[in-house]
């Protein structure tokens, strides 16, 4: 077979062959590829930032000189933020399936700014301002939500296979630095700046970290992959030219990729959410029973740990105002396990790493959860322990919202991550109330509810260690067309391996 880089050619009854899936993933890494992940991976950064500036002002809003606000209603403003990304994730998720990766994260984020900077112009107590509130808090989480529908996409379809486990983990791993970014900015606001002014800005720090990376994302390409798979054969060559050129800059000579490891597509119609339903519970049970279950069990322990962490902290060990300095602590731990273990994912494997992240932060938790009931903790040893339980388990996470947008095919990946994302939200909501109903408010209450809560919160995420290891798609280094075949597909391509090639596995793709 004569080697060749052509590309996207037509073919006969209206198909396109095409070497583009195979020419992305054989790429070295590049100044691209780490431009990519920062106009990107900032989607994950305004989460974190935006949902603790949201948690740290509460307070400051229930004073008169702020907003005035009850405190049921100051400390309930998560509620619609997070209704607001399960909608944004449901309907970009769509969206960007059918109008392309760019097109959505140009739009996702600019809704995000704009609904965080209306968050900060609300100007008074009345019922109406209120619901002007809570609006804009919807608007923004749609952006965000959306936000992660339309960047993990993008970046799985972007970057070459054998680096897609460690650069997804880690990306989605840096909501920590955003959080870590939140706490910092909003002690800051809230104490050296009248609390009056520093609410507002709290809320206007996302959109102006925003604005700027608009200013990086205007010339990234759309994603080549998804461009193939809408028939749209000269723009997917337009954008991989552009890519290879970038990566030739720093002096790499690429190899030509050959022909025989071109796919061969036929665009049909667009798929909606009944398409996904029925690909789900008919060729996937399997892989949709591994996408919930990672999905669900991570979204219950950090929800049920993370957001009652401050209330412990101030109802079993009596801290106040120091408790951001706390949260910055437990923070690191999550932010360093993904940069750190993520490069496993892509060496060891997928199912063996997270089942393994899973199943160790669930015994470790039920440790903490036997030591914290016999009152060897203080804050501070909590603290610490913590960290080190969320050092493997926010890897973990992370290779959930990996796993989600790299096992499902091409034409609904998108709106497979935000059916999983919306789920995933739905856990969240539970595990908050019954953690809520768990914590008591007495300065020293018995600690026996919430030992249950951390011991049921450590079985959880064994169970979701069980599905991994059962259930795990062994996807590393594998191109995403293997992985998964694209339904336009009439041709699959074969593995790509450090540009050499073996037989593809029989049907890896099927349950």
């Amino acid at each position: 077979m004569t080697s060749t880089d052509a590309g996207a050619m037509p073919s006969v009854g209206g198909s396109i062959r095409s070497t583009i899936p195979a020419r992305i993933d054989r790429l070295p890494w590049s100044n691209f590829h780490t431009r990519l992940i920062i106009a990107l991976g900032v989607a994950w950064i305004l989460d974190g930032l935006e949902i603790t500036v949201a948690s740290s002002v509460a307070g400051a809003l229930t004073h008169a000189d702020t907003l005035n606000l009850t405190p049921n209603i100051a400390n309930d403003l998560g509620t619609p933020y997070l209704a607001g990304e399960i909608l944004g994730a449901l309907i970009f998720g769509m969206f960007s399936d059918r109008w392309g990766r760019r097109n959505l994260f140009m739009v996702t984020l600019a809704v995000y700014l704009v609904g965080s900077g209306l968050s900060a112009l609300t100007l008074g107590t009345s019922t109406g301002w209120v619901v002007f509130l809570y609006a804009t808090r919807v608007i923004a989480g749609m952006g965000i939500g959306g936000e992660t529908a339309a960047i993990n996409s993008a970046i799985d379809e972007m970057i070459p296979a054998k680096y897609r486990g460690r650069v997804d983990i880690g990306i989605n791993g840096t909501y920590w630095a955003g959080a870590m970014l939140g706490s910092a900015a909003t002690l800051l606001f809230l104490n050296a700046i009248p609390e009056s002014v520093g609410w507002r800005l709290g809320f206007l720090l996302g959109p102006v970290v925003g604005l700027f990376i608009i200013y990086i994302r205007r010339n990234l390409p759309e994603s080549p992959r998804w461009q193939i798979m809408h028939g749209r054969a000269e723009g997917a060559e337009e954008s991989i030219s552009y890519i290879e050129q970038e990566v030739a800059k720093s002096g790499v000579v690429l190899p030509p990729v050959d022909d025989s490891l071109a796919i061969e597509v036929k665009p049909t119609d667009q798929r909606g959410y009944l398409t996904l339903l029925r690909m789900l519970f008919a060729k996937y049970p399997s892989r949709s029973v591994l996408g919930a279950g990672l999905m669900i069990t991570q979204s219950f322990l950090y929800n049920a740990i993370f957001f009652s962490f401050t209330t412990v902290l101030a109802a079993y060990f009596g801290v106040g105002g120091g408790a951001p300095l706390y949260l910055l602590a437990f923070s690191i731990g999550n932010l360093i396990g993904p940069l750190v273990l993520g490069p496993f994912f892509d060496t060891i494997g997928r199912r063996q790493m997270i089942g393994g992240t899973y199943l160790l932060s669930g015994v470790l938790l039920a440790v903490i959860g036997v030591l914290f009931n016999t009152h060897v903790l203080n804050a501070l040893s909590l603290t610490i322990a913590f960290a080190i339980v969320f050092f493997f388990a926010s890897a973990g996470a992370s290779a959930a919202y990996l796993t989600v947008s790299e096992v499902f095919p091409q034409e609904v990946r998108a709106k497979a991550i935000g059916v999983f994302y919306s789920i995933s939200q739905g856990a969240g909501i539970a595990a908050n109330l019954f953690f809520g109903a768990l914590i008591g408010t007495s300065k020293h209450p018995p600690t026996s509810g919430l030992f249950i809560g951390y011991l049921s919160g450590a079985a959880i995420m064994v169970i979701g260690g069980l599905i991994a290891v059962f259930l795990g798609v062994d996807a590393a280094g594998k191109s995403l067309e293997e992985v998964a075949t694209p339904l336009s597909v009439v041709q699959k391509v074969t593995h790509i391996e450090s540009m050499g090639h073996r037989p593809p596995s029989a049907r890896p793709d099927r349950d």
